[in-house]
């Protein structure tokens, strides 16, 4: 294994000049952060093109759903082979190699005329953002300097990979609206193009570290993963309430999944070139991060997800008006990480963990009491706001956590893990919090009173359900706060600190 590079004081990722060297820390950023929230914001802003591409090209009901699924199984499965590829092979080739791949098959995907074209394309899609979540995140840490401007420039992608998911929405909204559901595909095209063009004048590349990648982690970790995501993604109940979690595929591709990362776990305990290495999970901090944030992806997906299907099927909003709903909570949570980024040097990365914990389990507590009577005023705007500004505070120090006192070599792998774990967490969250919603709606929609119109009555059942996964939501919220109060306990000088062999 290769010996830790040194950390100057100087970034070590980007071409720098006496003139130019601010400058360019700029555009480096600008450059990571686009990159970062294109990345996050495919997974969410085709749901509201779902209609429209079901009517294009002929989807069944049961096949719609894998227009978010394939970009989410080998986005979710590939994240860890993704990070080892930029520790081996440098971290500005695997980032512009994963941006060209993501914006060919967008292209690709924009021409589709049939389900199995654009499902493969979508596939191809999330193994592009594989290669650039990670290599982003350690372009990072390898681009800026230790202490504030680091933790700014920290701040800033935190707020992208917060923002992605809300602004997929009013993004898939407004082009639906204006343009056409293939435009929500095209629309990655210029920009991954420009932003892999400029890294490769703006950003210089990482010492390629020696090493060979782990064939056996590879293999058994990527197929747990996807196996996992696969399995827990069919298992999500239609809106029928009927359970799938009994299903053959559905315990087959469970049992898989545990069995290989079963697999997994014992070959990377005995591997020279651990695809993991255990000493990453060794820090307390840094697996404390990584629990958060798989918590973060547990609540965070299923609540947009049936957030936007409050608004348009109780309320009988219109695709564009239910992204301009989450406009509010995407303000805040740009506010909340703007403030985060200079606190986090200041009071260290605890406090603003417990703040942010606190404010998510109140705010999805207060969702959970929004009613089909209830107003945009009196019933989401506040919550929003709440919530917004809780993922704000959480999404900027925990890079910086999982990142602290990490060796150069395994800084890509690290990186990784952050990622999948809010991959994995978000189809956790949609596969738990759909059993909850869908199981109470057709409970309650099977008890509901006679008198009403049978509008009414499932616009009650439906707005009876989603509050149900919200309160769930809530209760994760704090198993959050409580895993931070566990496992924090990284001083203010350890997010600044430096790397170590």
């Amino acid at each position: 294994m290769s010996q830790t590079q040194p950390m100057s004081s100087a970034p070590a990722g980007v071409h720098d000049d006496a003139r130019g060297g601010n400058r360019h820390l700029g555009v480096a950023l600008l450059l990571i952060a686009t990159a970062q929230l294109m990345v996050v914001l495919d997974a969410t802003i085709v749901y509201v093109a779902l209609p429209h591409i079901q009517r294009a090209l002929g989807f069944s009901s049961a096949g719609l759903e894998w227009v978010v699924n394939a970009y989410a199984l080998t986005f979710g499965g590939l994240l860890l082979l993704g990070g080892r590829a930029g520790d081996l092979l440098g971290r500005r080739r695997t980032f512009v190699t994963g941006l060209l791949l993501f914006s060919a098959a967008s292209l690709a995907g924009g021409f589709a005329t049939s389900p199995a074209w654009l499902l493969a394309a979508r596939a191809v899609q999330g193994a592009g953002g594989a290669i650039v979540a990670p290599a982003a995140l350690s372009l990072i840490a390898t681009t800026f300097p230790e202490g504030p401007p680091r933790s700014r420039a920290m701040g800033v992608y935190a707020a992208m990979s917060g923002v992605g998911s809300a602004a997929g929405l009013l993004a898939g909204g407004l082009l639906v609206t204006y343009v056409s559901w293939r435009w929500v595909l095209f629309v990655n095209v210029p920009i991954g193009i420009a932003v892999a063009l400029a890294a490769l004048t703006v950003l210089a590349e990482t010492p390629r570290l020696s090493g060979r990648f782990d064939l056996p982690g590879a293999v058994t970790g990527t197929g747990g993963v996807a196996a996992l995501v696969y399995g827990l993604s069919t298992a999500v109940p239609a809106s029928d309430g009927a359970s799938h979690w009994g299903d053959a595929k559905v315990v087959a591709a469970l049992t898989a999944g545990g069995l290989l990362l079963a697999a997994f776990a014992v070959t990377e305990a005995r591997s020279r070139h651990a695809l993991l290495p255990v000493r990453v999970l060794r820090d307390r901090d840094r697996l404390g991060a990584n629990l958060i944030m798989l918590g973060v992806g547990t609540a965070i997906f299923g609540v947009f997800f049936f957030v936007n299907l409050f608004v348009q099927d109780v309320w009988g909003y219109s695709a564009l008006k239910a992204g301009v709903a989450f406009l509010p909570l995407t303000v805040a949570l740009l506010a909340a990480s703007g403030a985060a980024a200079p606190l986090v040097s200041r009071i260290g990365a605890r406090p603003l963990l417990l703040a942010g914990a606190t404010a998510c389990a109140g705010g999805m507590y207060w969702l959970s009491r929004i009613t089909e009577h209830s107003t945009y005023a009196n019933g989401l705007l506040g919550p929003g706001l709440v919530l917004g500004a809780g993922l704000g505070l959480l999404f900027v120090p925990l890079p910086l956590v999982a990142l602290a006192r990490v060796a150069d070599t395994d800084s890509g792998v690290a990186s990784s893990l952050l990622n999948t774990g809010r991959q994995v967490g978000g189809s956790i969250g949609l596969a738990v919090l759909g059993t909850v919603a869908w199981t109470v709606v057709a409970n309650s929609a099977h008890a509901g009173n006679r008198q009403d119109s049978a509008l009414a009555a499932y616009q009650h059942a439906l707005a009876t359900g989603f509050d149900r996964a919200f309160l769930v939501a809530a209760g994760i919220a704090l198993l959050i706060l409580l895993t931070t109060i566990v496992s924090i306990r990284i001083p203010r000088s350890g997010l600044t600190g430096g790397q170590h062999p």
